[in-house]
């Protein structure tokens, strides 16, 4: 498996636009088996977002999708910036296959 963590800054005031677009987007995307989109608490103008894919090459591709990159092009005027991002390699958990 294949997974990133990573968090996104929005311009001030718009992070609700920038999560719902976020959110809109992800409807099908192969090879996606969790994309999971958070607001912080501590901060109201950052988002979380964690994914976890079968494989590398399944994100990868995901980048060309029409939905994806429609998404894409709507948000970039949205996000301020990326603080970080992180990838990880997941071994499962709640609704993960075990590795």
């Amino acid at each position: 498996m294949f997974g990133l963590i990573g968090k996104m800054r929005a311009q001030p005031g718009k992070r609700d636009a920038l999560l719902a677009i976020l959110l809109d987007s992800t409807g099908s995307m192969p090879g996606c088996l969790s994309y999971v989109v958070a607001k912080d608490p501590a901060d109201p103008d950052a988002i979380w977002i964690t994914e976890v894919w079968d494989d590398r090459e399944n994100h990868k591709a995901s980048l060309q999708l029409p939905e994806v990159r429609s998404a894409i092009t709507s948000a970039m005027p949205l996000i301020a910036g990326f603080d970080s991002s992180t990838e990880v390699e997941p071994v499962g958990g709640v609704g993960l296959p075990r590795s």
